[in-house]
């Protein structure tokens, strides 16, 4: 069994979070007050808001990513989820990942963090509106092993990043697009 990662070591990875856009910078500082504001920012049941965890994940010639088109969002999105009390969000990320996709050999590009995203989740049943605190790391895999959806999504896909905005118009998604077609 692993040592828990602690708010500290995920404080400290976000500090190193390196990225040209300054606003960028400032969401990763924003989810550090985050993280140092609230012990249940893990936790799901936090209703404000809680951490989680995405995986944007790459074929090996960066042109194409595996989106998925979310049930309850009905929006086009990378895999990731709820970091439901684990503070190791690239393990959440690549837990997720493989949840959602089915794929079998996703490996990691980087433990440091690739993206992150603050953004409002919408009303659903019983749960109200809420923040998600997402953190996200790049993966790579074979665009040739097909992907499986499971009950969170209505398909999975592999989608070339020229085609992106053709699937959706979430900055956050195409951003991640953007950057790694530089």
């Amino acid at each position: 069994m692993s040592t828990p990662f602690t708010r500290y070591q995920l404080e400290q990875l976000l500090r190193g979070y390196q990225s040209s856009d300054d606003d960028r910078v400032a969401v990763a500082e924003r989810i550090i007050s985050f993280i140092g504001s609230t012990a249940a920012c893990a936790e799901r049941t936090n209703l404000a808001g809680h951490l989680t965890g995405s995986a944007w994940i790459v074929n090996s010639s960066r042109t194409k990513a595996l989106l998925l088109h979310h049930r309850k969002l009905n929006k086009w999105m990378q895999p990731g989820g709820h970091a439901d009390g684990d503070l190791n969000l690239f393990m959440v990320a690549l837990r997720e990942a493989r949840e959602e996709s089915g794929l079998g050999n996703i490996h990691p590009v980087s433990r440091e963090v690739f993206d992150v995203d603050i953004h409002e989740i919408p009303r659903f049943k019983d749960v109200p509106a809420h923040y998600h605190y997402d953190v996200r790391f790049l993966f790579e895999a074979d665009d040739r092993e097909h992907p499986e959806r499971n009950d969170e999504s209505n398909e999975v896909a592999w989608i070339d990043l020229a085609e992106i905005s053709k699937y959706t118009d979430e900055e956050s998604v195409l951003r991640m697009a953007r950057v790694c077609r530089l």
